[in-house]
């Protein structure tokens, strides 16, 4: 077993002093601006950490075990040199890039990683806000170990990546020269981690080095002040509820699930995810195609009789009998009135003769 020293112990001691630099940096020369520190969001931070020793080493009893059963099944052997060292650093950190990204888009991963998250602060007490529940973090690292490399080794380079990224927790940092920015995960990338808006979400997720972000299509370059926090805010500085919400929140939606697809989704999908609304029904069918119906042009109504010219009233002519068609016997059929058109040149009126006067 190699004999390498416990860098996260051997760091308190810089932790504490930076903490107390950085505090009195803010009192001296306030920003506006900046997140600052709030004494309950930096006594929860506090207790986060010291949970997260404890918890720590509860959890490591299991994952010791499981690293050490494949250690010892592995046929490889990495020793610690001088020159292997860099290497296993490399490694995981490569490891550390891909853990940390899939607690940012696996809920149930999310759930542990959501609490280092969950301040809307941005200071170096933030970097002390560690989840309990650190049981999803070793198997990213089980490749390291199968390939030879002690579980000790491992946890070494573990707690240089932690202690790296103590100091990026930081708005009193503003952007280093470019080969910096460029290689190494800085305040000003960190800052873009913790944001809560939608250009910053799920971006720049390298612990020591930047260049996976910028390999695997995951940077984005701090272009406006963050804002920090979840996009729903848990409104709580009790510890136990930081550490376990989100755990809360999955248990009630398992229970309100409609299917095993729907809980399983709701587990291995996305924080954000939801199912999809219920579909609206379908339109009716159109009706089968047929032939276009032929109209017929509607008939012509006959013409009206024109009507009489003007002049003198119509003598009525008696009505003439029409006969019956003998289908109807013994029936005769109604008069039917007529009319005659007066003469235009009546007769005239023959004068009278005087009385006595022969004719």
């Amino acid at each position: 077993m190699p004999n390498l020293p416990d860098v996260v112990l051997w760091s308190i001691p810089a932790f504490v002093l930076l903490t107390a630099v950085e505090l009195v940096s803010y009192r001296l020369r306030p920003d506006e601006g900046a997140a600052g520190y709030d004494t309950r969001d930096a006594v929860t931070s506090v207790s986060m950490g010291l949970g997260s020793i404890a918890f720590d080493l509860l959890w490591k009893i299991p994952i010791v075990a499981v690293y050490t059963a494949v250690y010892e099944l592995t046929p490889a052997r990495v020793p610690v040199l001088w020159w292997t060292l860099p290497l296993m650093l490399l490694a995981q950190d490569f490891l550390y890039y891909w853990s940390h990204r899939g607690h940012h888009v696996v809920r149930i991963l999310w759930a542990c990683h959501v609490v280092h998250h969950s301040s809307r602060k941005f200071n170096l007490t933030t970097a002390l806000r560690q989840p309990w529940t650190t049981w999803t973090v070793w198997p990213f690292y089980l490749p390291m170990v199968a390939l030879g490399v002690h579980p000790a080794a491992v946890a070494f380079c573990s707690s240089v990546n932690l202690v790296y990224q103590f100091w990026v927790h930081t708005e009193r940092i503003g952007r280093l020269p470019r080969p910096f920015e460029y290689v190494l995960n800085t305040p000003s990338h960190h800052r873009v981690h913790h944001a809560s808006q939608g250009s910053y979400l799920d971006r720049n997720f390298g612990g020591i080095l930047i260049l996976w972000d910028r390999l695997f299509g995951s940077f984005t370059a701090e272009t406006e002040r963050p804002v920090y926090g979840l996009t729903k805010n848990i409104d709580t500085y009790n510890a136990l509820l930081v550490a376990t919400h989100e755990y809360a929140a999955i248990a009630r939606d398992l229970r309100a699930a409609a299917s095993w697809r729907e809980g399983a989704n709701r587990l291995l999908r996305g924080p954000g995810w939801q199912p999809a609304p219920p579909a609206a029904p379908p339109p009716p069918l159109p009706l089968a195609a047929s032939a276009p119906e032929t109209l017929e042009p509607p008939p012509v109504p006959p013409e009206a009789p024109a009507p009489p010219a003007a002049g003198p009233e119509a003598v009525p002519v008696p009505a003439q009998p029409v006969p019956v068609p003998d289908s109807v016997p013994g029936r005769t059929a109604e008069p039917v009135p007529q009319t005659t058109p007066p003469d235009p040149h009546p007769p005239a009126p023959a004068p009278e003769t005087p009385a006595g006067r022969a004719a």
